[in-house]
């Protein structure tokens, strides 16, 4: 009584497992391992049908203990050819993944080149639209302060001509940092220190630069605009949220790979915990630098700062 009651349990299991495995057939695009694999379930289950027979009606066990035993024989051999076969069908999901990547990788890539594309196009159009329009102002408004007038009138006109002169820095400022000509005509290198200069013309921080790498070492553009853009994002994150005082940057090229160190003194973040804001921008850089088969690691605790590296294969 309790073997056929356990034959029984046996037979359920068995057949609701080669159900669930026949049903995922579809889902694995029919693939020979799987169906294999549904194959000897249903055939464990056919086996355990035997033995039931077996033990209810014994008459009929002379007959069926040969066939149980192929059975096992054919079982074994769907298993192990299943079991060969599958490894196929994982390395098609580990391909298919590897794909969903790469598009990604391509996407984001062409994402950002569109975003440089935009930022050039804005840039120039600032500069040579309203440019142009602020100098010729500006040559008007000196020519008016040649006629004579009242103190008050030149006072107005001095006045004018210092706006219009502070608006046209201001446009070039933008135009610059849309779209750095000195990273397209002078390479990363000069970009990054260029960028630190001008931070540190407002005497809020200290960035410390260091490279041996010159003009003349040029890489593909849109390796350049992702280190420049990330390195000017972390400088920015330290600015607004890191409250430093110094900064250390080195860029190396070490055999095929541009790496780039980033240390400040500011009072660092939680990583389980870091701001929302800050994270942000952490991911903007991720997905830049990912973008060019890219690594990019951060480490920093709560009053130890930020240390970051980014490395780029040329």
């Amino acid at each position: 009584m309790v073997r056929l009651v356990a034959l029984l349990i046996s037979i359920a299991f068995q057949v609701f497992a080669a159900v669930l495995a026949i049903r995922l057939v579809r889902v694995t695009k029919y693939r020979a391992s799987w169906i294999l694999i549904s194959t000897g379930f249903l055939l464990m289950a056919l086996k355990q049908v035997i033995k039931l027979i077996q033990l209810i009606n014994n008459d009929f066990s002379f007959y069926l203990r040969p066939a149980d035993d192929w059975l096992g024989v054919v079982i074994a051999f769907v298993f192990t050819a299943g079991v060969f076969l599958i490894g196929e069908m994982f390395y098609s999901l580990s391909r298919a993944e590897r794909e969903r990547k790469r598009a990604e990788r391509r996407m984001t890539r062409a994402i950002i080149q569109t975003e440089e594309r935009e930022r050039r196009r804005f840039a120039k159009d600032l500069h040579d639209g309203l440019g142009p329009l602020l100098s010729t102002a500006r040559m008007s408004i000196s020519a008016l302060s040649q006629l004579k007038s009242d103190e008050h009138s030149k006072a107005v006109l001095d006045n004018a001509n210092t706006v219009i002169n502070e608006a046209v820095e201001s446009i070039k400022e933008i135009s610059n940092n849309l779209s750095p000509h000195v990273l397209t005509n002078f390479g990363l290198a000069s970009a990054i220190r260029n960028f630190a200069q001008r931070v540190g013309q407002t005497k809020s921080i200290t960035i410390n630069f260091d490279t041996k790498l010159t003009d003349a070492d040029r890489f593909d553009s849109n390796l350049e605009v992702v280190l420049y853009r990330a390195t000017c994002e972390l400088i920015n994150n330290t600015i607004k949220h890191a409250e430093a005082t110094k900064i250390d940057i080195s860029l190396e090229k070490i055999q095929r790979t541009i790496v780039i160190k980033y240390d400040d003194n500011g009072k660092g973040f939680d990583q389980e915990t870091r701001p929302s804001e800050d994270g942000m921008g952490l991911s903007n850089i991720s997905s830049r630098l990912n973008s060019v088969n890219g690594v990019f690691v951060i480490n920093s605790a709560p009053g130890d700062g930020v240390h970051a590296i980014l490395k780029v294969k040329v």
